[in-house]
């Protein structure tokens, strides 16, 4: 196996040539890419789609200062732009910049609370020198063809908590694509993640990119009940020299297909805390415990095919180690929402060498182990994974047949003190349920799949009119069945699924749900 130390010195020198060639004036040749060609896959395209600043102006950024100029200069925080980035970005000429449209800080690259933006680099190839990049409270957000290296959470400077690209609370439809995610080091060497999400950030893709020399690739939870996060799609990347989390996910669900893992120093996939990672057609290679429940006893599970274990070794079982080889079996099923074509694992090393990473002319895969280059979609058409077209609620038409719900689980967001979830599943309306605050979601959960089409959302006496806008959920899979606004039946094409969400995302006051009914059709 190869050792870490080896390809840090390497990963130091290469940061080193790169530096003394910027210090000379000397122009790197690199590849002129297109924002977003192709369009987004995975999870992504999920939940309404990822398109980022499509529709929008385009502007060009050669300082993080005008990155965030570009983000305050817009009509308001949601207007789509797109910002072509060219040269080093660092903390010499990155600083805050204020206005009505942006929240930007002057030691990261800020996007929060801001939607509809891609952020590509293009020209002579954009690198975040020690700046981390930052998404919070944002949707749309895609970001490509760029390097992030070196962020540090100690010594200096810091940027970003250590982590090359960190998204945190109520993340939307984030797509990260031929990037280069590095540091030359670990936790002791004042680095932290590369690829980070937590506190509800769901429905994101990270294709075709690199992740070196790290001591942690990247996490979607923060801790144990971190839960609210998930649908994330890794696809046809290059984990190279990474001790663990490749990711580590806690709770949610989690697509790897086609990645090349090559020295993964302790653990790789870590999937704990009820998590269901489906692992398909990747190439794990010189690695010790790719895929398993490590450093915790609240096991994860996993669905696994097609993948091939080279020269992969595997410690013994105990305690809260719990490697899934030396011969890995599926534990669960996991269903996945978007169409896909894999590569057959023994070509993975070889199209992702030739597509991975920033400045490779976005290449992707044609799902025959060639690299192609993508010819340009229209990103403002999402096809056939937009959410079903909801019958809007009438609660004048109630739902006919049996309440599934009746006896079933339920959990949820933070709750309301003196509320349960239990509330809303045992057919009395005196009872209900109430988010912690104006917006937040429900769940209803069976032992084994059910089929529904239909629910029926009856609010308790006196709160009638608090729900404003809503999203129904497949829990399963990520899949929004249904959106509008208001209480009442909500009618959808019928799904098999183990747990259904009733989400809401807006309210004129707080909410109580009485009962949330569900039924086969």
């Amino acid at each position: 196996m190869r050792r870490p130390v080896a390809l840090r010195l390497q990963a130091a020198l290469g940061t080193l040539a790169l530096a003394a060639a910027a210090a000379a004036g000397v122009v790197l040749t690199m590849p002129e890419a297109a924002a977003a060609a192709g369009g987004a896959t995975g999870y992504a395209t999920q939940n309404g789609g990822t398109t980022g600043g499509a529709g929008g102006k385009t502007v060009r950024a050669t300082t993080g200062t005008a990155i965030h100029e570009a983000l305050c200069g817009r009509a308001d925080s949601s207007t789509p732009i797109t910002i072509e980035v060219e040269g080093i970005i660092n903390h010499g000429n990155t600083s805050k910049v204020s206005g009505d449209s942006c929240n930007t800080a002057a030691d990261k690259i800020e996007l929060k609370q801001v939607g509809n933006v891609t952020i590509v680099g293009v020209g002579g190839g954009a690198v975040f020198d020690q700046l981390g990049i930052h998404i919070r409270e944002s949707s749309n957000i895609i970001i490509q063809n760029v390097t992030v290296r070196n962020v540090k959470k100690s010594g200096s400077p810091t940027s970003n908590g250590g982590d090359a690209i960190g998204m945190e609370s109520d993340v939307r439809n984030v797509w990260v694509d031929h990037t280069t995610l590095e540091a030359s080091g670990g936790e002791s060497e004042g680095y932290d993640g590369l690829f980070d999400m937590k506190d509800n950030t769901q429905y994101v893709t990270l294709s075709y990119s690199v992740l070196r020399n790290s001591g942690r690739g990247g996490l979607i939870g923060s801790s144990e009940s971190d839960r609210s996060n998930g649908y994330v799609t890794f696809h046809h990347n290059l984990y190279e020299n990474i001790d663990s989390r490749a990711p580590l996910l806690r709770g949610g669900t989690a697509h790897m297909y086609n990645n090349h893992y090559v020295s993964l120093n302790k653990s790789g996939i870590n999937s704990r805390a009820g998590a269901k990672a489906k692992v398909d057609n990747n190439y794990f290679e010189d690695s010790k415990d790719v895929l398993g429940t490590f450093y915790t006893d609240e096991a994860g599970s996993w669905q696994v095919s097609g993948n091939i274990f080279d020269n992969v070794t595997w410690s013994e079982r105990s305690g809260d180690n719990n490697p899934a080889g030396p011969d890995p079996q599926s534990n669960t099923t996991v269903s996945i929402p978007y169409s896909y074509t894999l590569d057959d694992a023994s070509c993975v090393p070889s199209v992702v060498s030739g597509t991975a990473g920033a400045n490779k002319g976005l290449k992707v895969s044609d799902g025959g182990c060639t690299p192609q280059t993508p010819d340009p979609t229209d990103p403002t058409d999402p096809g056939p994974t937009d959410p079903t077209e909801p019958t809007d609620p009438d609660p004048t038409d109630p739902p006919s047949g049996t309440n599934l719900s009746l006896g079933a689980g339920a959990d949820g967001s933070s709750k309301a003190s003196g509320t349960s979830y239990g509330n809303v599943r045992d057919g009395d309306l005196s009872t209900y349920w109430s988010p912690a605050g104006t917006t937040g979601s429900v769940s209803v959960a069976w032992s084994s799949a059910r089929t529904v089409g239909k629910i029926n959302i009856r609010e308790a006496a006196g709160s009638q009119g608090a729900i404003g806008s809503y999203r129904v959920v497949n829990h399963d899979t990520g899949a929004v069945l249904a959106s509008g606004s208001g209480a009442g039946v909500i009618t959808f094409s019928p799904v098999s699924l183990e747990k259904l969400t009733f989400e809401i995302t807006g309210a004129s006051g707080t909410p109580k749900v009485a009962e949330f009914e569900t039924y086969a059709g």
